[in-house]
């Protein structure tokens, strides 16, 4: 009798460490203009106008499954200006609206900070937040930019003594598809080595359809596909394609080899959609043009041949010919009118 017990509580253990790596961990911070629009984060909201105060949300959960947990403790929140000046915020303790593991809706504890953009160029959110019972802690930095070319400050080290992301590409004005590169470093030195996880955030209802659709395409890895990795090299470098619009979490981590804490540096990356957007319908290429002008002379000289071996040498002239070949840049151009 006792062993069955035993082995039902390791069965239960076993499948609550499982359930827990489901999906990774990471501090979020969300600029927004209320709670109620917190979980509708674009990249515009990483933008900010000369004497704006930007109200920075900071949460605790799983970007790609939106699912959340109550925040252990208090985060410290930072931010520095682009002269190199730092302000230290006060947080304010609040409530936002999220999803269990479970898949049941809560409440959950989460905090706010406000500050006023007043300098031009960009500003570094830093929030640090440490939670024993995932045993980490996070150095979550997010850019928040003002003015016109003033693009300095973004890859300011504001975390020396910790973990942190250097980003190499600046992280706005970036588009679908593009490369986001970086270097990993612990207190100030190059993290060689370490593992970089990357997770794109997903609203509650595109969190759920996705994960669904996940669960039944790749049922024997799920979360493979929700936390993808990278490891950097000998010198702290990573890179790694932002493919998709949205919001991005790039994390270091300095895993403990003592038993210690293990601090991650976690920096988010507001990616834009593709520019210019592709017309509706539209778009054959350059190279799909000239296969479809090849694919038609080609069956224009298949047909001129044919006739040839078929009619007299009247209707075998060059001008027949010249008409085969009219006729099959006119199915060219049919043909790439009807790809548009």
């Amino acid at each position: 009798m006792n062993k069955s017990i035993t082995t039902i509580t390791v069965a239960a253990l076993l499948l609550t460490l499982c359930t827990g790596l489901a999906g990774a961990h990471f501090t979020m911070v969300f600029p927004s203009d209320s709670e109620d629009t917190v979980w509708d984060v674009t990249p515009e909201d990483y933008i900010a106008s000369l004497g704006e105060t930007k109200t920075v949300y900071v949460m605790w959960g799983h970007p790609y499954e939106h699912i959340s947990f109550d925040m252990a403790s208090a985060p410290e929140i930072s931010v520095t200006k682009p002269d190199g000046t730092v302000e230290q915020l006060t947080p304010e303790q609040i409530t936002v609206p999220g999803q269990h593991e479970d898949g049941s809706p809560g409440d959950f504890v989460a905090y706010k900070a406000s500050f006023t953009v007043d300098q031009d160029g960009d500003s570094i959110v830093l929030a640090r937040y440490d939670d024993a019972d995932e045993n980490l802690i996070d150095y979550c930095k997010a850019v928040i930019h003002c003015g016109l070319e003033t693009w300095y400050g973004w890859d300011s080290e504001v975390a020396t003594e910790q973990t942190e992301v250097i980003p190499y590409v600046r992280p706005y004005g970036m588009e679908e598809g593009f490369v986001f590169s970086g270097n990993a470093k612990y207190k100030g030195q190059p993290l060689p080595d370490a593992t970089v996880e990357v997770e794109k955030y997903h609203t509650l209802e595109l969190g759920k359809e996705i994960v669904e659709v996940a669960e039944k395409k790749f049922s024997y890895d799920p979360p493979m596909v929700y936390t993808r990795q990278v490891r950097t090299n000998q010198n702290g470098d990573f890179s790694y394609t932002l493919d998709e619009p949205g919001i991005w979490f790039v994390c270091a981590a300095k895993e403990s080899d003592t038993g210690g804490r293990t601090i991650r540096g976690v920096f988010i990356v507001p990616v834009l959609d593709e520019f210019p957007e592709e017309a509706e319908g539209a778009g054959i290429s350059s190279a799909e043009l000239q296969k479809a002008i090849d694919e038609a002379k080609s069956a224009a000289e298949e047909a001129k041949a044919a006739a040839e071996n078929a009619a007299s040498s009247a209707t075998s002239s060059p001008a027949f010919g010249a008409i085969f070949v009219a006729i099959g840049l006119f199915a060219a151009a049919f043909i790439v009118a009807k790809r548009r």
